[in-house]
């Protein structure tokens, strides 16, 4: 119903009672003015005039979309290849011991046979001699035919190298080895194609490069 409609039924409403009280028997009612209940109709009729307001429509928040949380960066392969160490401990303890390279597996076997129980220095010379003379034209190019060239290395057994007992020294043996093929770590022996015992030297003219434990590295 408009306000309009309310406010003509009040009107109806009040002019009808006013007849009613007009036409009624005497009773305590007809102490009622007339002019009252008139008074009465157009107070009414000024409230409902009054409501008469537009209302306001709320407003709408807009809803601000949400950032997302910024990502925290990952370092990419190469940032931990570039990884520099203090130590060769701590660049050694940063490899894992995933051995699955065939020439890592061998160039691993040979520092495990011949300087397991040595420094670390001395593990990363041997590795060292391994790889130098991969590359001297002057040996096999293949790590793996380095280490098993006839008459080179002790441990060698038909041409292949025996079975590893998988323990800490082999974990180690395989980090120094990725070490070393990496060239993460410079070596006290470089340039070393050859290492023996102490009270043993190797025959020709070579010249001592260093002396790591029990080892003693020519060139």
């Amino acid at each position: 119903m408009t306000i309009l409609q309310r406010a003509a039924t009040i009107a109806v409403m009040t002019f009808s009672l006013a007849g009613l009280f007009g036409n009624s028997a005497p009773s305590q009612a007809t102490g009622v003015d007339r002019s009252t209940a008139s008074l009465t109709a157009l107070a009414n009729l000024n409230a409902l005039s009054s409501q008469n307001v537009p209302q306001t429509v709320p407003a709408v928040t807009p809803v601000t979309a949400v950032e997302p949380a910024a990502q925290t960066a990952v370092p990419t392969s190469a940032e931990i290849e570039d990884e520099e160490f203090e130590t060769l401990a701590q660049a050694v303890a940063a490899q894992d011991s995933a051995a699955a390279d065939e020439a890592l597996q061998c160039l691993a076997g040979a520092i495990y046979f011949e300087s397991k129980g040595e420094p670390l220095t001395g593990q990363l010379a041997v590795a060292e001699v391994i790889i130098n003379r991969a590359k001297s034209g002057r040996f096999p190019a293949d790590v793996c035919d380095v280490v098993k060239q006839r008459g080179q290395f002790s441990f060698v057994r038909g041409g292949q190298i025996p079975a590893i007992n998988k323990g800490t020294s082999y974990r180690t043996a395989i980090a120094v080895a990725k070490v070393a093929l990496a060239d993460a770590w410079n070596s006290p022996a470089e340039k070393a194609l050859y290492f023996n015992t102490a009270d043993r030297r190797p025959a020709g003219r070579v010249i001592k490069v260093a002396s790591i434990g029990n080892h003693v590295f020519y060139r």
